[in-house]
């Protein structure tokens, strides 16, 4: 009995001296002070409550403004993901005030389709000056006006480098002008035709090139008036007589030469059946004595032919 009353003894003190010796728990380990992960503040926390910082600030969408017009765009829809884990790890080995990356991937597919939609939303054509019209100062246009493009490549990088930026801060949309094709003093070739002067004058643009006596149509077949363009361009024409005009009855085809009708150019209008040519009849020039079409001297409608091309517009006032 005094044999196992010490036995018990003797466990109990050893047990004492083990509780004794037996060190208190480890505390957590901080990160040291002012240490930044992906921009966000997480010097003196612990790992856990960095980790829950970093992605709460993560999460956050990606702001694009325009002109006081906001745009949320979620890491998801950009198929963005980061490291937390890894960069928490760095955090906790770092010095004081390090600024540690956050690793993050992207979807490059997912951040085009975002942009494009951005575009789809603000592009902007450019519009191109028209002619609208003509007086005796020579042809008026509608005013150009510049467009609007959505910077593609450029925003595709920024929002990369938004995503990695856990300050989120907002993004300007980046654009850029998209400047018209023509305007009033780059237009081009412009023909005003005048049937009360029989005179046709080219312009360039706004600019006054050189101008022609012509011939322009009868009172019973008059020169259509209005804003029309050159459609069809040819040399040495075949003439065929129109066979809905009841002058040109029993009258034959008649193939390029000096009796041509046409001359050596046709400039065909996309009014119908009208254009402006040559003429194997030199002493109309000056008169109303065709058929609807405007008639030049063979030489100048020669020149006229390559200063013009398809799609000229062609105001007959």
């Amino acid at each position: 009995m005094q044999r196992v009353l010490r036995t018990f003894v003797a466990i109990a003190a050893a047990a004492g001296l083990a509780c004794a010796a037996a060190p208190a728990s480890t505390p957590s380990r901080l990160i040291p002070a002012r240490v930044l992960v992906g921009g966000i503040a997480v010097g003196g926390l612990t790992a856990e409550p960095a980790r829950a910082r970093v992605e709460a600030a993560f999460a956050r969408p990606v702001q694009v403004v325009y002109r006081g017009r906001t745009t949320l765009l979620t890491p998801n829809q950009l198929g963005a993901g980061s490291s937390v884990d890894d960069a928490v790890s760095a955090a906790l080995s770092a010095t004081p005030s390090s600024k540690i990356a956050l690793p993050v991937t992207s979807s490059t597919a997912r951040i085009d389709k975002s942009v494009a939609a951005l575009a789809k939303q603000y592009d902007r054509s450019a519009f191109d000056a028209t002619v609208t019209g003509a007086t005796a100062a020579g042809p008026e246009f509608s005013a150009a006006r510049a467009g609007l493009a959505v910077d593609r490549r450029t925003m595709r990088t920024a929002i990369g480098q938004v995503l990695r930026d856990g300050a989120r801060a907002p993004l300007t949309l980046l654009t850029k002008r998209v400047a018209p094709k023509r305007t009033a003093a780059t237009f081009g070739p412009v023909i005003v035709i005048s049937r009360a002067t029989n005179t046709l004058r080219l312009y360039r643009g706004e600019t006054f090139v050189r101008a022609f006596r012509v011939a322009t149509g009868q009172a019973i077949y008059p020169t259509p008036s209005g804003i029309w363009r050159i459609v069809d361009k040819q040399r040495n024409p075949w003439w065929y007589p129109p066979v809905q005009d009841a002058w040109a009855r029993g009258l034959r085809p008649v193939p390029p030469g000096p009796s041509n009708p046409l001359g050596t150019r046709w400039m065909g209008l996309n009014a119908p059946g009208v254009g402006i040519h040559g003429t194997d009849a030199p002493a109309s020039i000056g008169y109303s004595a065709s058929h609807g079409c405007v008639r030049m001297q063979v030489p100048e409608a020669e020149w006229l032919f390559e200063h013009v091309s398809v799609g000229t517009p062609v105001v007959i006032l």
